[in-house]
């Protein structure tokens, strides 16, 4: 294999480094054969950040030859050091908020609900110091975590009780009293300071590490090298800290791209530079070197679960030809909370039909407008875009669900879909032929208006455009995304679609009571169709847009739109979409 002169500067390379790696830039075929050109007789340990990335690097390690490598990640180092060792019992799924209140007993007091707040700020106070490097649970404050004003004034009001609270339940976890957590072990793995016997450790994923992983990583006495992507970082909400900008290693660059075009790669760069009007950012170089022309995989990516629930709805609703779709994580995992609550137990909370709800908290709750008031005061985003979804669609969220999931196809068969749908979260480290964005994300715009009224963490906001920057680059051949998140002027090109913006909430009410769409746009063109039109017009019906997405991007209407698709007989030479 031909390697570029980067990559061959990091396979000569001594002693620790840190490798800064664009999105789609080989960054695993490099530690591959940093690996292999390693002395023969060397033992070598690489970390990778899931499971799944796991069984993948195995396979290609195995593939390429190299046997002296032995792949894990810091969960199961730690689950054969620490579970197996003191005989823990594991609870894998984690403490729901109504469990953590009965095994601490906790007293609800004169708030309303308030032991399962209580409850919640416990669950999430022990994630964040088994996330840290901090020795003792004092040593953090729980309270600067914390963004929401009303959860601000609840935590501050009883955070000594919380604090405590939190320290029980780690002792009672620590003296098997309970079952543990996985962060739990891990927590104790890292405070057992384990020497690790390896020569080489090679640490994937680093942007996305916790302050845990990163202590065991840089108190290894063998070389280490740490590569990822810093503008990749999106797991801050899990108490990741960009390790790179961390490790205080020589750093090397993987710039180019075998992804995605130069097109792609300029927008994914200037999106980035919208970080300069927080601090000043250094130069970024990304060369894009992917030729791909493949239209087998389109996905749609939100940044939230409510974007890409909505988008969906009214895709399913739109577009009558369509034959199956897929979620990545399955439908499952939209529907439900991290807890367990699921979008029906909230809409039968709206109804008052209590007897049908399964989630023990939410039985407690008289009214939505009590779950409501919980949510402001413990941050539960899972459970605010269930309510959004259930104030915006009532008693048709059941019709509507079972729609999508008639459509929705095994895991095995998603590269048949005709349509991928994702966050970017779950969309991490995948690549698709065709990407279109769902108008949910931070804007440049939205940015400068947020800095300029200071209301909202930099950190944060650094993340969101992190959040664009990856569904940018999840792209091979083509994107499409709305006119609000490009630069101003920015005009579509072979690679890049621009559409008009159509935000979450139009979506939600495009959708009329017999779920079926009726869109007019004003404005619509009468000018004669250009060669380009119709070239742009041919792209967005292999791309299986419906008639009023593709109506709406070329300001046209829709009847129009239907007179031009035939009279170039598109569905003839490409088939009906």
């Amino acid at each position: 294999m031909k390697f570029t002169k980067e990559q061959k500067a990091i396979l000569k390379s001594r002693g620790d480094i840190k490798i800064n790696a664009v999105a789609g830039s080989g960054k695993t075929t490099t530690i591959i054969e940093y690996a292999r050109t390693r002395p023969s007789d060397s033992k070598i340990l690489y970390l990778a950040f899931n499971k799944s990335v796991k069984i993948e690097a195995s396979k290609r390690f195995i593939e390429a030859g190299v046997q002296n490598v032995r792949v894990e990640t810091a969960h199961s180092l730690a689950y054969r050091a620490v579970v197996h060792r003191h005989g823990y019992k594991i609870n894998s799924k984690g403490y729901k908020t109504y469990e953590i209140a009965e095994i601490l007993g906790i007293p609800g007091g004169k708030e309303k609900h308030g032991e399962y707040v209580i409850a919640n700020h416990v669950k999430k106070f022990t994630a964040y110091f088994c996330n840290s490097n901090a020795q003792k649970v004092q040593q953090l404050n729980y309270l600067e975590t914390i963004t929401d004003t009303k959860a601000k004034v609840f935590v501050t009001s009883f955070y000594k009780i919380i604090e405590n609270q939190t320290r029980l339940f780690l002792a009672k976890m620590d003296r098997g009293l309970i079952e543990i957590t996985h962060d739990f072990y891990l927590k104790k793995f890292q405070l057992s300071r384990p020497n690790l016997p390896y020569d080489y450790i090679l640490f994937d994923e680093g942007q996305d590490a916790s302050p845990t992983m990163l202590d065991v990583f840089l108190n290894q006495n063998a070389v280490k090298v740490i590569v990822g992507d810093t503008h990749q970082q999106i797991y801050g909400w899990r108490y990741a800290v960009n390790s790179l900008e961390k490790a205080n290693f020589k750093t090397f660059q993987l710039s180019s791209s075998f992804r995605f075009s130069q097109e792609i790669a300029d927008l994914a760069v200037d999106v980035i530079y919208w970080k300069d009007h927080l601090e000043s950012i250094p130069d970024m170089k990304m060369v894009g070197k992917g030729t791909s022309d493949d239209r087998k995989t389109k996905a749609i990516l939100a940044r939230t679960n409510l974007g890409l629930l909505l988008k969906a709805i009214d895709i399913v609703s739109n577009r009558s030809s369509l034959k199956s779709i897929y979620f990545e994580g399955s439908i499952h995992s939209y529907t439900y909370a991290e807890e367990g609550a699921s979008l029906y137990d909230v809409l039968n909370l709206y109804n008052g039909k209590k007897h049908l709800i399964r989630d023990e908290m939410i039985k407690k709750m008289n009214t939505l407008e009590d779950l409501e008031e919980y949510v402001e005061k413990t941050e539960e985003v899972d459970l605010t875009l269930m309510i959004e979804i259930i104030k915006e669609y009532g008693n048709r969220i059941p019709g509507i669900l079972n729609r999508i999931k008639e459509l929705h196809i095994d895991g095995n068969d998603k590269e048949k879909a005709d349509l991928i749908f994702s966050t970017v979260h779950r969309s991490k480290g995948m690549e698709y032929d065709t990407v279109e964005i769902v108008n949910d994300f931070l804007s440049e715009e939205r940015l400068e208006k947020l800095i300029e009224e200071k209301e909202a963490d930099p950190d944060k906001l650094k993340e969101e455009i992190n959040l664009l920057y990856v569904a940018i680059t999840r792209t091979k051949n083509k994107l499409y995304i709305p006119e609000t998140l490009v630069p101003e002027d920015f005009k579509s090109t072979k690679h890049i679609i621009v559409t008009q913006p159509e935000t979450v909430h139009k979506m939600a009410k495009s959708v009329d009571k017999n779920d079926a769409v009726s869109i007019k746009r004003p404005g619509a063109s009468n000018q004669k169709w250009s060669d380009f039109d119709d070239e742009e017009l041919t792209d967005m019906f292999c791309d299986g847009l419906s008639v009023p997405e593709m109506a709406s991007h070329l300001k046209r209407s829709q009847g129009s739109v239907v007179y031009r698709i035939k009279k170039l007989r598109l569905e003839e030479t490409y088939g009906y979409y």
